[in-house]
């Protein structure tokens, strides 16, 4: 019982520490099953097209162009630490619950560093990558919001990842409206503010050199699938270890961006 607690404990912080939110980053629509290793990724790049109606003959049907994306699950992470019997015994607290909580911290980590790299792979880069100052900045954002309207990005629903240096900046710029001014629900999501129709996330694992990534949800797919949820194995039985058990767990997921125009990176040189 109390590994099954522990489990959904664990999972449950894992998505509660990421920034990449589930339907606030990325959206989830595939079909197929991630447990075959592969799965598709419906994309319509075009809108409906509209045309003059004639009450005589009518208007003819044009076929609808949606595409679709091949995307292999590819990311296949996983932990294994040994935690000896006598070890937990010898020092104070629970050693089995923090090395659990850590699991949990680190698997997230990674697929933060993972979904943050194919953004900054698959958005596009934007041109200028002189250093943002604290008058700059907001001037900057505003370009990518601009950018991103004109690649027909809906306005609701726009999001920005900042690295902690540029939310540094954001936070002396009077554009910007904190947290505090945010409704609850949205403050719930992990975000630090608004500025420019975006929701700002601060997200400490965007790459080298990366400034913001500004984007819309409708373009970023996580496929997510967890194979061996984070739990304390039992290693009797194995042969080499005795009195021991280990802090295991595997996940196995995928990101892709479906639309390079509607994911932009700021970079600085």
């Amino acid at each position: 019982a109390n590994q099954e607690r522990w489990s959904k404990l664990v999972d449950a912080k894992l998505r509660n520490q990421l920034v990449t939110r589930d339907n606030y980053i990325f959206n989830n629509r595939y079909e197929g099953d991630p447990k075959a290793g592969k799965v598709k990724i419906p994309v319509r790049d075009t809108e409906v097209s509209v045309k003059d109606y004639n009450k005589a003959t009518g208007i003819d049907p044009e076929a609808g162009t949606t595409t679709y994306l091949e995307l292999n699950i590819d990311q296949d992470e996983a932990v294994n630490e040994l935690i000896d019997g006598f070890d937990v015994e010898s020092v104070p607290g629970d050693l089995v619950a923090d090395r659990l909580d850590s699991a949990g911290y680190s698997l997230a980590l990674q697929m933060e560093q993972d979904a943050s790299a194919e953004l900054t792979t698959g958005g596009t880069a934007l041109d200028d990558t002189a250093a943002l100052t604290k008058s700059t900045i907001y001037e900057k954002i505003v370009d990518a919001r601009t950018k991103l309207s004109t690649a027909h990005v809906p306005t609701e629903d726009r999001w920005l990842l900042v690295s902690p240096d540029v939310y540094a900046l954001l936070l002396k710029s009077p554009e910007f409206i904190k947290a505090s001014d945010l409704g609850d629900a949205v403050v719930q999501t992990g975000a630090v503010g608004r500025v420019a129709g975006f929701t700002v996330f601060e997200d400490t694992a965007l790459g080298a050199k990366v400034d913001f990534i500004a984007g819309h949800p409708n373009w970023f797919t996580r496929i997510e699938e967890w194979t061996e949820p984070v739990a304390v194995n039992d290693l009797k039985g194995s042969g080499t270890f005795i009195g021991a058990c280990a802090v295991q767990g595997r996940k196995v997921y995928a990101h892709k961006v479906t639309k390079a125009a509607a994911i932009l990176v700021k970079k600085h040189a």
